[in-house]
């Protein structure tokens, strides 16, 4: 895993913010996919960094998350 700065180019990626993240509620993640790897950023402070994973390490990641 590893934190990148903001100053990578990722400005073509899609970002999908959680679900669990409202405009009202509390703020959450963002993630985006590319081809070769996972990105993820906090949704209150998307120019602070990013962590990217691989798409296994996020594969292994999701049942923690998602409490199962």
């Amino acid at each position: 895993m590893n934190l990148k700065p903001s100053g990578d180019d990722h400005s073509g990626l899609e970002w999908t913010k959680s679900s669990y993240s409202t405009d009202d509620g509390p703020s959450c993640v963002e993630i985006a996919t590319a081809p070769a790897h996972i990105l993820i950023r906090d949704s209150k402070d998307p120019q602070r960094g990013h962590l990217t994973v691989t798409p296994s390490t996020w594969a292994a990641f999701l049942p923690y998350a998602s409490g199962g």
